[in-house]
């Protein structure tokens, strides 16, 4: 499989784009105003205690109070060796928030999940910080192996390697999925950097002040090269030749072994467009993704889930309508786990494929789909299919989806997704006068709308308006204004 990552740089904003075998598969973009906390370290100030919700409100500097649970606050450090996703968590019950945390305390915190829509960001204490083979994990003395890593030997090589790197105990390690076939070399390499890092961050700590940032994660270029890279990553291409001499440097230091797969692109053609990738974004907007035999996807994202609706559109199938369904859902359900990646949709998702009554289908739909999700970079967790056909499945979101970073409610429906018809605006007009001159006393009226609706108004319901001007004996002057949205109109007493 051929897979490449791509750079592109403008003034304050750069994105990422990891392309498969000439396909688009995720987006990453960080602008400078708008540059996410996950990662960063802050020293907090308890501002309020919620004991029915089991969380704290933490100010940390930004627009909003951060949110605190008590199962992410520091208790004991576990002392063990075993599995790990690529983060730890505590175990046993959590005390009631009031034991942990009161108002006024100080805390080091840092930030799990960006600050999404209204809710602000969410944090924790378990502190973690990640190079490119591992995360450490300063208040745990846990060393643990990426659940990614599956063969047997090479885990416990891992974990055997960890252990003898770590032997005072005082710091836990999870061996992130990138160190698979790694060498005890490498891995000491990232222990003596995360080890002088830490020391940074604690000496940040003792200074700081309340609301101040101890620790920021690395920017978008680099970041990318230390969580997206693989074996399988055959290029590195930046357009930028600044951010490629950063990138250099970087990877010379960290990872010489990835130097030779960095390039600068020097041509004129953005590099997006030449893979066709500003195509596939414009594309990832829309609600409805075409599938090749001729169905389609809607993808509709709410507050509360994201749904992905399956159809067989213009597919008629060869065989038999059973067939036609499986051989939609087989393919749906490989391009839904595309888009989840792309679109980088988290939360809970209803996947709702085509009824099929063979179960053998239905397995293997489910078989497709999880075999799909297996290289998103995000931890993903699916259920059985229900009798409905409906799979509900999770996906970590830890910052804004594509749709939210880029894009904005719209100001004519005010993010409903459609507008109100002419017709409909036009007896609210007739309504808005009848209460208007029963209220107040005006010799005529004027009432300003948009041209569709007075046009509207002026030849279809022109009969109407002479039967309201006769009812509240009252003449009513029509004016088209260009800046007035559909939905919106006044009533102007004169």
């Amino acid at each position: 499989m051929s897979e490449e990552i791509l750079i592109n740089v403008t003034p304050r904003e750069t994105r990422v784009a990891v392309v498969e075998n000439g396909m688009l598969q995720e987006v990453h973009i960080e602008r400078a105003q708008r540059r996410g906390y996950v990662g960063n370290i802050y020293k907090g100030k308890v501002s309020r205690v919620m004991p029915g919700m089991q969380a704290a409100f933490v100010e940390i500097g930004l627009e909003r109070a951060a949110f605190l649970h008590a199962s992410d606050i520091v208790r004991a450090a576990p002392s063990l060796v075993g599995d790990a996703t690529e983060g730890g968590t505590p175990s046993g019950p959590t005390p009631p928030i009031l034991d942990l945390v009161r108002e006024g305390h100080e805390l080091v915190v840092q930030v799990v999940k960006d600050p999404i829509g209204s809710k602000g960001a969410r944090l924790t204490t378990h502190l973690s910080i990640p190079s490119r083979y591992l995360v450490l994990l300063p208040y745990s003395r846990m060393v643990g192996v990426s659940v990614r890593i599956e063969d047997e030997a090479e885990r416990a090589r891992l974990k055997e390697s960890l252990q003898q790197l770590g032997r005072d105990g005082t710091l836990g390690f999870i061996v992130r999925t990138n160190a698979e076939g790694q060498t005890h070399e490498a891995l000491a390499e990232d222990v003596d950097y995360l080890g002088r890092l830490w020391q940074a961050v604690q000496e940040g700590i003792s200074q700081a002040r309340v609301g101040t940032r101890i620790y920021e994660d690395l920017p978008l270029s680099l970041r990318a090269l230390r969580d997206l890279m693989r074996r399988d990553i055959e290029k590195v291409r930046v357009d930028s030749r600044e951010t490629y001499d950063k990138i250099h440097s970087f990877t010379q230091q960290f990872m010489p072994d990835l130097v030779e797969r960095i390039e600068h692109y020097p041509g004129e053609r953005p590099i997006f467009d030449l893979y066709g990738v500003e195509d596939e974004i414009q594309r990832a907007l829309r609600k409805e993704v075409p599938l090749k035999s001729g169905g389609y996807l809607i993808v509709d994202q709410t507050e509360a889930m994201t749904t992905v609706d399956v159809n067989t559109g213009a597919f008629l199938g060869h065989r038999n309508l059973e067939e036609t369904v499986y051989r939609t859902n087989l393919e749906a359900a490989q391009a839904a786990a595309r888009q989840l990646r792309l679109r980088n949709l988290g939360g809970i998702i209803i996947i709702d494929f085509i009824d099929m009554t063979d179960e053998e289908h239905k397995r293997q739909v489910l078989r497709t789909l999880e075999k799909a999700l297996a290289r998103d970079h995000a931890k993903t967790t699916v259920y059985d299919m229900s009798p409905l056909g409906l799979v509900e499945m999770t996906r970590k979101r830890t910052t804004e989806s594509l749709e939210r970073q880029l894009c904005e409610p719209c100001p004519e429906c005010g993010g409903r997704g459609s507008l109100k018809t002419a017709e409909t605006v036009t007896y609210e007009i007739f309504r808005e006068i009848t209460r208007a001159v029963r209220q107040f006393d005006a010799e005529k009226l004027l009432v300003l709308a948009a041209p569709k609706v007075v046009s509207r108004i002026l030849e279809e319901e022109s009969a109407a308006v002479a039967e309201l001007e006769e009812f509240i004996r009252k003449t009513i002057r029509f004016q088209p204004e260009e800046h007035y949205s559909q939905e919106q109109f006044d009533v102007v007493l004169l």
